[in-house]
């Protein structure tokens, strides 16, 4: 699972923090974390957009992209840069454009690592969770078009149980759909990994990317319900 593929959704790395944290804490504890931890591998990658996430700290709190320079304009949206149906639906090939694919598949530096790594554990990989914020959803593939893949029933009776579980604690409803240009067309279509997600977090625009701190635990502990309810699935 990663967080913070787009620099200004700050819930996705906290969310992700907090739900390694409770796995690390309570293992042994929780019978059903110890049970998810025991049963898998886990790679979890809190901050996928660092130069990005840095900037909205420190320059502009709404940036989306990279920081890699192309003309007059920063930026590579990094949700759009994974070689698969590349540049296709929801991108754009305009370099100061919020959605710019890149000058080519896999031109960012931090796109084309993560996709190195998730090729090395080639046929190991059961489930790929991106996490973004903000609309509350559970998304599926495809992206790129409206025709459904072989694994749709699978993939959204997964998606199913996660939201399920998810709205036991708070009420929070997600819907559970397909996804617009999300990493998890890639992980699916072009590494065979099955159970391959976009989430979007809370909340479903009041605060938008600017979510109260206050939500983070909440997220945690909602967002980690829906983990565990997906790993026993």
């Amino acid at each position: 699972m990663e967080g913070g593929i787009h620099a200004r959704e700050w819930i996705s790395p906290a969310t992700v923090i907090y739900m390694t944290g409770q796995m690390l804490d309570r293992y042994g504890i929780d019978a059903k974390i110890t049970d998810i931890v025991d049963s898998y591998t886990w790679y979890i990658l809190p901050v996928f957009n660092v130069d990005g996430y840095e900037y909205t700290w420190t320059t502009n709190r709404n940036w989306r992209k990279t920081r890699s320079k192309h003309g007059a304009c920063f930026g590579v949206d990094p949700n759009r840069n994974w070689d698969y149906e590349w540049c296709k639906e929801g991108a754009s090939k305009e370099p100061c454009s919020d959605t710019y694919c890149g000058p080519s598949a896999f031109s960012e530096v931090e796109v084309k690592a993560v996709a190195d790594f998730i090729t090395a554990q080639k046929g190991t990989i059961k489930a790929f969770i991106d996490f973004h914020s903000f609309s509350q959803l559970w998304m599926t593939p495809w992206g790129w078009t409206k025709k459904l893949p072989a694994d749709y029933e699978d993939q959204n009776a997964g998606a199913k149980a996660a939201c399920d579980a998810l709205q036991v604690d708070y009420g929070t409803k997600y819907e559970h759909d397909v996804a617009s240009g999300s990493s998890a067309d890639w992980t699916y279509g072009a590494e065979k990994v099955k159970y391959s997600y976009g989430v979007e977090l809370r909340d479903k625009g009041q605060y938008g990317f600017l979510l109260p701190a206050k939500e983070i635990i909440p997220s945690g502990k909602e967002t980690l319900e829906a983990l565990k309810a997906l790993c026993t699935y």
